[in-house]
């Protein structure tokens, strides 16, 4: 339930060691320490809050657009007994107060951003952060194809309506115009393809309850969808990144 690249280059072997890899990465790049507020943009099922509130100490505000998203995470906030240091809430990034916050994670949120709102993003990120705060920007960029608007005709209609992975240097392009410093970035193409490698094992294992569930034809587009997403990180249609900056 972590939607997103894990981090096999640590060493890890099956996909709950990879992504809970991924998790600490992200910590310890960010610098965690106990006390701090950290926001986590499009939090997702909340395995990034769990992580972050359990292991570090900090407080975390997961924000998500899907009230079932966000439902099932705070079951398992309770379950791992952080309900007093993470806060699940249904709401957009650009309702948020200027809290502010001392770190902001974005994990494999900004491929649905767009070109036209990547700016305002960017803005929005860094007011929310308090200065000396660091931020984490996780997501799909394109290498080829950089003129085409979406990820193409069958992804649009069947599996991410208005997903627009955009190069990298325009993400940056955005950080930098909002007054972000970068300090690192790191390129994670060939992990995503050997996590999407393990998420093709564990849906052909079990694709008749998929077709049970969704119905052949969706089970179908989401068979076909995750090979053409694997070849994509390995031909170099694609890869995903992790830039670090900070609001001096």
């Amino acid at each position: 339930m972590t939607y997103s690249c894990a981090y096999f280059k640590a060493g890890a072997s099956t996909l709950e060691e990879a992504q809970e890899a991924k998790l600490e990465l992200v910590c310890t790049k960010l610098r965690l320490r106990a006390g701090e507020r950290v926001l986590d943009v499009g939090c997702g099922w909340g395995s990034f809050a769990i992580h972050a509130a359990g292991r570090h100490g900090v407080s975390v505000l997961g924000i998500t657009l899907a009230e079932r998203q966000a439902e099932l995470a705070r079951e398992r906030v309770l379950e791992a007994g952080l309900s007093d240091r993470v806060e699940i809430r249904v709401a957009d990034y650009r309702e948020l107060a200027a809290e502010p916050f001392d770190a902001i994670t974005s994990i494999g949120m900004v491929e649905h951003v767009g070109e036209e709102r990547i700016d305002e993003y960017a803005r929005r990120l860094r007011t929310l952060l308090r200065p000396g705060g660091r931020l984490m920007n996780h997501g799909i960029a394109k290498l080829k194809d950089l003129d085409t608007p979406d990820e193409g005709a069958f992804s649009e209609r069947f599996v991410f309506p208005d997903g627009v992975p955009l190069p990298l240097s325009r993400v940056t392009l955005a950080l930098e115009r909002a007054g972000l410093a970068i300090t690192h970035v790191e390129g994670l193409q060939d992990d995503y393809a050997e996590t999407i490698r393990h998420w093709i094992d564990r849906y052909e294992s079990r694709y008749d309850d998929a077709v049970r569930l969704a119905g052949a034809e969706r089970a179908r587009i989401f068979r076909l969808y995750l090979r053409a997403a694997r070849l994509g990180f390995v031909t170099g249609w694609a890869s995903v990144y992790q830039v670090l900056a900070h609001r001096p």
